[in-house]
């Protein structure tokens, strides 16, 4: 059931929490904060005014949008506890504006429609029990012409870099996860939930389904990370 799998996801990222960020720096040789500042810069036509960060995790993507646009205000989300926990030590000694972290399914967001200009995700749409609607969430939320921004992993098509990525992606990570942060089953589902996941091409036609314009990608990674932005 949908409601079981919510439950399992969430209480496997709580269980990651506290490694998640060095798990992100290992996986990535350290690649990751420049992905997300690239999804950062993709925010930055949106017009003035609230941004909201789906499960923000530690708040990585919500303070790359702030390093590029220090006057917006960001609301980050997150349905797990433990991952919010450590984005408040991260925010820790930060001016308290900058960031308001909240618990939210993402599914079913607490907020009135049209109340951000811009509304992004790292790394959620994977998990979701059901992608298409938390699209139609992200884009009620968000304000006509405002910008709708995700960012993924996807599967690289470079035939050679595929398979090595695929060996990469499905032995040796694992192996890092129980390692390092204590949970082979954690970052076997990390692996398992990309291959079960849309292309980018699919995810193009399943946010036009959702009522977002203009929807486009770039690859990044040597083709393992894909960025989209849509217009509400």
């Amino acid at each position: 059931m949908a409601a079981d799998r919510a439950e399992l996801v969430r209480s496997m990222f709580t269980r990651i929490a506290r490694r998640y960020d060095l798990m992100n720096a290992l996986m990535s040789f350290g690649r990751h904060q420049a992905w997300r500042r690239a999804a950062a810069r993709a925010t930055i036509a949106a017009p003035d005014g609230l941004a909201l960060d789906l499960a923000t995790g530690t708040a990585d993507l919500a303070l790359a949008i702030l390093e590029l646009v220090p006057h917006r205000r960001v609301i980050g989300a997150d349905f797990s506890e433990g991952m919010l926990r450590e984005a408040r030590r991260k925010l820790a000694g930060r001016p308290a504006a900058l960031v308001a972290l909240l618990a939210a399914d993402a599914l079913a967001l607490p907020f009135a429609d049209a109340s951000f200009v811009c509304v992004t995700s790292a790394f959620l749409l994977r998990n979701l029990t059901d992608l298409d609607q938390g699209l139609r969430e992200m884009r009620r939320v968000t304000q006509p012409g405002g910008r709708v921004v995700t960012l993924e992993i996807t599967r690289p098509t470079l035939p050679v870099f595929s398979l090595v990525f695929g060996l990469y992606f499905h032995r040796l990570v694992p192996a890092l996860g129980a390692a390092v942060a204590g949970d082979r089953q954690a970052y076997r589902y990390l692996p398992d939930s990309v291959e079960r996941f849309v292309t980018p091409d699919e995810l193009v036609a399943r946010m036009r389904g959702a009522g977002l314009r203009s929807a486009s990608y770039q690859r990044l990674g040597l083709g393992t990370i894909a960025v989209h932005t849509a217009i509400a």
